[in-house]
């Protein structure tokens, strides 16, 4: 049985700054069969939109609205991947979501979501 398990959700002011952490929970070979892979953001009453992603070669993508800010980054050795989030803004208020392959590619996982709050 392999989990998601996310971390570091919370409130902060805006300018301030938040790491999102996401790693596979299991035994010590199950954690190896899902690539965490990066992570998605929901608001209240709008669309679940990509935040960055992260492959385990060290290739990155990020949202338009984030890439100047954030840092995605991952530690394959732990099978985990991090999102620093700097200059955080109200508009980024929403659920973050972590995101995982299986390595066969068969399958995609999601975390359960961790609140991320950005006060004015």
């Amino acid at each position: 049985q392999v989990q998601l398990v996310e971390s570091g959700g919370g409130l902060v002011q805006a300018g301030g700054s938040l790491r999102l952490s996401c790693a596979a929970s299991g035994s010590f070979f199950s954690i190896f069969t899902i690539n965490p892979m990066g992570w998605y953001r929901q608001a209240p009453g709008k669309q679940r939109e990509l935040v960055a992603t992260i492959n385990r070669g060290g290739n990155t993508n990020y949202g338009d609205s984030v890439k100047d800010r954030f840092t995605i980054s991952r530690d394959n050795a732990k099978n985990l991947v991090s999102l620093q989030m700097n200059s955080l803004k109200p508009e980024d208020t929403a659920v973050y979501y972590c995101n995982a392959d299986s390595v066969d590619r068969s399958k995609n996982y999601w975390g359960q979501g961790t609140q991320v709050t950005v006060s004015s």
